[in-house]
């Protein structure tokens, strides 16, 4: 009867404790997934990019995930999106390389860019000539290399694309007021990750980290995955404690050869 008696008052673990802390893992394991789609879904926009101006850092058609911030927070390094109607109707995706009161300088004695006298190291940038037969943008890009000096207005933004010779950029509008560069107001997003086909974090170019104001901050999109991920785990498992219990339980039992 001990055996019996022991199952119908879930000392088997079917009840009591057991049940407590399984239902709590499903209730906080929902919490945590439910939470971080949402959160997912009010710090970030996808975006498709359409152009090969931002190769080989972001390539046509990619799906990237984009943090939505303010202009104010924006930092040299940063791949943003912006809209500006002096360069399209439609959201632009280009690297930030001056902010204001930045001279921006090209070229220095080894045809690179300066950013107030300091030579940049561009690893990510592409400054050959295209020549793989991709659809190039509308008009004509300048060629790499081609000289020009601006000092970029306060509250403005110098950017180029990452495939300077595919890149109708602020290098195209140097005949405009403010010599191409747009308000930080006209940013609208910052690319934190690629989400599609492959999937990986933008770095921040530590060209710019010795630059006053450093670069930006990764956002919290890791953690975000993190929470849906331990969420899932904690529902899975919390759901699979029951049926493990009986299944135990029942093995337990045909052993003692209780009935």
């Amino acid at each position: 009867m001990g055996g019996t008696e022991a199952i119908r008052s879930g000392k088997d673990g079917r009840g009591g404790l057991g049940n407590i802390l399984s239902g709590l893992a499903v209730a906080i394991g929902f919490a945590l997934f439910l939470g971080g789609f949402v959160w997912g879904a009010v710090i970030y926009r996808p975006y498709t990019v359409p152009t090969d101006s931002m190769m080989p850092t972001v390539r046509p058609g990619d799906r990237v995930l984009a943090q939505r911030i303010d202009g104010g927070e924006v930092r040299r390094g940063d791949v943003v999106v912006f809209t500006d109607s002096m360069w399209s109707d439609s959201p632009m995706v280009k690297r930030v390389v001056g902010i204001g009161g930045d001279t921006v300088k090209c070229c220095d004695a080894g045809g690179g860019l300066t950013v107030n006298g300091t030579p940049l190291d561009e690893p990510y940038a592409d400054t050959t000539r295209p020549d793989t037969g991709l659809a190039m943008p509308p008009g004509q890009a300048p060629a790499p290399g081609t000289p020009f000096e601006v000092v970029v207005p306060e509250g403005n933004l110098f950017l180029l694309g990452d495939r300077r010779a595919a890149s109708l950029d602020s290098r195209a509008h140097l005949q405009e007021a403010g010599q191409g560069t747009v308000p930080r107001s006209a940013v609208s997003a910052r690319v934190d990750a690629l989400a599609w086909p492959s999937m990986a974090m933008l770095e921040r170019p530590r060209t710019y980290a010795g630059l006053p104001g450093g670069v930006s901050q990764a956002g919290p999109l890791l953690l975000q995955v993190a929470a849906v991920a331990v969420g899932a785990a904690l529902v899975v498992l919390g759901a699979a404690y029951g049926p493990l219990v009986r299944v135990l339980g029942r093995g337990r039992r045909e052993r003692s050869g209780v009935r």
